[in-house]
């Protein structure tokens, strides 16, 4: 590819047929808006991200600026052939111009980088993407003169025999920067939707006796367009086979592939094992040795080596190596589970740290706490940490003993070694060593020590 080479992303399509609220392209498959894969597929192609220019319409501006594209605004929208005006005029020069759909999330750089590959080496005036679809479709059709393409119809246009030819255009295209800016000055509406037709610019490069290459997809996955939710779903599903079938192909273990779910940008290690109803989305990273599920969500979380995680929730929250969660943990905003601890089951924790070897087996709810290492939380222990007002703080020290349904209204500190009786509501701070039980909590008398006879 040419370390020169612009790119045009069409984003404007109003995408009615999604039937929601919510811009086509930024409908989300396997953890990125459609948008995004596009994008990151043309950055891959090896195209700078500063050469990009994406066309948009009016409601799309700020969301993909935010996502870091350059983007010129189509008002009113007029079809791609318009929208390929708009953006010629960001790109001056005669580099050449790689032109995708926003809509195609299946994409591969490998596949861009052959359109654009494939026009220099022929000295095209444009190369194209095609496939051939089995079964019906609404993509335009691919009509051939002596072996070469010779013209595009859209669906729309096409005639009853048209309709029967299976290959199809992928919308993906490379231009030589000065062909294009002539073909679109010659573009019509003269066709069913009373719009400018990028697709036109292979007759008009045709008869202009131009030569057009084409670069045809031996699997028509790659380039499925998405226009439905139904689309969308479907896209999905290959998206995450590929994700699924790369990691496995890597060292990951995945029981059953039907069930698991594991986002674009999600980090695993060599030698993780995934059971069945498993979900890891997000940014998450999970180190070697660790087996996560059956049935357990990780959502930008952070997983050590040899992590044991069953039935439970990890999210926006770490759990270093040796950690055990489950069964039926939700650990979560910003939670950091230190090595060899554990969480048993029913066991809530919400931005706190459970200190190395520390335990909380069941039935508890930690927020806004801070427990030492090798502490134990018993049964049915919660941190009192909202007063009304604010989230306050509570400290338990290392080989602190917490009773089973202590209550520790924060703020509070209870001292290393320090232990609460079983149904204690701890409303002040316990020395180290101390022992306190009762409702309000007090120290516990000590016993006498009685010598024997």
């Amino acid at each position: 590819m040419s370390p020169r080479a612009n790119a045009i992303i069409l984003a404007a399509g109003k995408g009615t047929r999604m039937k929601s609220s919510l811009p086509k392209v930024l409908h989300r498959l396997c953890g990125r808006t459609m948008f995004e894969h596009v994008l990151l597929a043309v950055v891959k192609a090896g195209i700078d991200p500063a050469r990009i220019v994406v066309v948009v319409s009016p409601e799309l501006e700020e969301p993909l600026e935010k996502l870091g594209a350059h983007t010129v605004v189509q008002q009113p929208q007029n079809g791609t052939g318009h929208a390929a005006r708009l953006a010629m005029d960001e790109l001056p020069g005669d580099d050449p111009v790689l032109v995708v759909n926003a809509d195609m999330p299946l994409l591969t750089p490998a596949l861009l980088g052959a359109v654009v590959d494939v026009r220099e080496r022929g000295r095209a005036a444009l190369s194209m993407l095609t496939t051939h679809m089995p079964g019906a479709t609404s993509f335009g059709r691919v009509v051939r003169r002596s072996g070469r393409p010779a013209r595009i119809v859209e669906h729309t246009d096409a005639t009853p025999d048209e309709l029967l030819i299976t290959e199809v255009n992928a919308g993906a295209y490379c231009f030589k920067a000065s062909a294009l800016r002539d073909y679109l000055k010659r573009l019509n509406t003269k066709n069913a939707q009373k719009e400018l037709y990028l697709t036109d610019c292979v007759q008009l490069a045709v008869d202009s006796g131009a030569l057009v290459e084409a670069v045809v997809s031996k699997d028509h996955h790659s380039v499925l367009g998405v226009n439905t939710l139904v689309e969308l779903a479907i896209a999905r599903r290959v998206m995450q086979r590929r994700i699924l079938r790369e990691h496995m192909l890597a060292g990951v273990s995945i029981v059953d592939p039907q069930t698991t779910y594991v986002d674009a940008d999600v980090d695993l290690a060599a030698d993780v094992t995934l059971l069945p109803q498993t979900h890891v989305l997000g940014t998450s990273v999970v180190g070697p040795g660790s087996v996560i599920g059956p049935n357990t969500t990780l959502h930008n979380a952070t997983i050590g080596r040899d992590v044991t995680i069953t039935y439970s929730v990890v999210r926006d929250s770490a759990v270093a190596s040796k950690a055990t969660v489950g069964p039926f943990a939700h650990i979560r905003n910003g939670a950091q589970i230190e090595e060899a601890a554990r969480v048993g089951n029913f066991v809530e924790i919400k931005n706190s740290r459970l200190g190395r070897g520390a335990k909380a087996s069941h039935l508890s709810y930690l927020g806004d706490a801070e427990i030492g290492d090798e502490a134990n939380i018993g049964a049915g222990t919660i941190t009192c940490n909202y007063d009304g007002e604010r989230k306050n703080k509570t400290v338990v020290g290392a080989r602190a003993s917490i009773g089973s349904n202590t209550s520790l209204v924060a703020p509070v500190e209870i001292g290393d070694g320090a232990l609460t009786g079983a149904g204690s509501v701890v409303t002040h701070d316990v020395p180290a060593g101390e022992r306190v039980a009762g409702n309000p909590a007090r120290p516990m008398p000590k016993k006498e020590r009685v010598k024997k006879p």
